[in-house]
């Protein structure tokens, strides 16, 4: 179900379908058209001929041939002019009418390219944000594993003015974590000068203990506090979502996050998540920062200012910004791992 973001060659993805960012007359071209293409074999190209062409903003489904993938669904994609002239319709048309093709063939997985983001001048952030709000509301209807797959960084850009907002937050928590540790030290050595000398030739002399085995007394308050845990994540997560009137999918699809991994973790009060899913969920439920490091501790973990991870998720929260896959589009372009899936 989850939608990931993956750097890879989209002829070499195991998947029932991946789609071709085609041209009109279906029939082969440059870029990922070609690769396709020269890939599948010339069985490809004499299907493509059957099928007439496909106009702007629809989607045709041939086989795979000689890819790894079932089936390829070609789709064609806008030419950017302005902005102005349908093509974000047309762009949101090729990803719907390709998931549609997909649902009808009962393909379970499907990678698409960035359509129009090459020679047709889409500018990438836009058009990933067509891509990424397409595919989580189709995403909210129907279960499957959609990939979309980025050839390298120069194929990808989040814009630079937020690229530049999220650099500069980082620099300055940087500077702020390293100023307080500084200062720490400094404190700990004047605290450490302050103090009475110790005699060269004088040791530390530690009582020794009457007993190394525990008392009966210690043992029954260790039975007592073990008695008296504190919920678990699992237990606050599920309490938070009847909290926030979500139903069990809505909070999982929102996290990203895949509806078997969410049955393992409501049918086990003792399920210990890994750091992106405990934070995917806390993006889906909108929690403030505050109470994201709450259910991040029932799970171990915890939010540092000398973690780039830690502090981009913070940049995300402290503004309201709780959409996973806009968070996730920064995380790939900093290098870091993803949430959810």
């Amino acid at each position: 179900m989850p939608l990931k973001i993956i750097r890879n060659d989209i002829t070499k993805m195991k998947v029932d379908a991946i789609v071709n960012a085609a041209n009109n007359t279906l029939l082969g071209g440059g870029g990922v058209d070609g690769a396709i293409h020269r890939a599948a074999g010339h069985e490809l190209l004499l299907e493509c001929r059957t099928l007439g062409g496909c106009k702007t903003g629809m989607a045709k489904i041939t086989k795979g041939y000689k890819l790894p993938a079932k089936y390829v669904i070609h789709t064609v994609g806008p030419v950017y002019i302005d902005g102005n002239h349908g093509e974000a319709a047309l762009l949101e048309s090729c990803y719907r009418q390709s998931l549609e093709l997909a649902a009808k063939h009962k393909c379970e997985s499907i990678a698409f390219p960035l359509i129009s983001s090459g020679v047709y001048g889409y500018p990438k952030d836009k058009a990933m944000r067509v891509a990424t709000k397409t595919i989580y509301d189709f995403l909210l209807e129907c279960d499957m594993d959609v990939y979309m797959v980025i050839f390298d960084k120069k194929s990808f850009s989040i814009g630079e003015k937020l690229f530049f907002e999220i650099e500069e937050f980082i620099d300055d928590v940087y500077v702020e974590a390293h100023r307080d540790d500084y200062s720490r030290r400094l404190r700990e050595l004047s605290q450490c000068c302050d103090s009475e000398s110790v005699p060269e030739n004088d040791i530390c002399q530690i009582p020794p203990c009457a007993s190394t085995r525990p008392t009966v007394s210690s043992m029954t308050d260790l039975k007592s506090m073990l008695k008296s845990l504190d919920e678990s994540f699992s237990e606050m997560l599920l309490r938070m979502i009847d909290e926030k009137g979500m139903t069990d999918a809505e909070c999982y699809k929102k996290a990203n996050i895949d509806r078997k991994l969410f049955s393992k973790i409501r049918s086990n009060p003792s399920y210990k998540p890994s750091k992106q899913t405990a934070i995917a969920f806390a993006i889906s439920l909108e929690l403030t920062l505050a109470e994201t490091k709450d259910l991040l501790n029932k799970a171990g973990f915890s939010l540092s200012h000398s973690n780039k991870f830690d502090i981009i998720i913070e940049y995300f929260i402290t503004r309201g910004i709780y959409n996973v896959f806009d968070i996730n589009e920064a995380l790939f372009a900093f290098d870091q791992n993803l949430l959810g899936a």
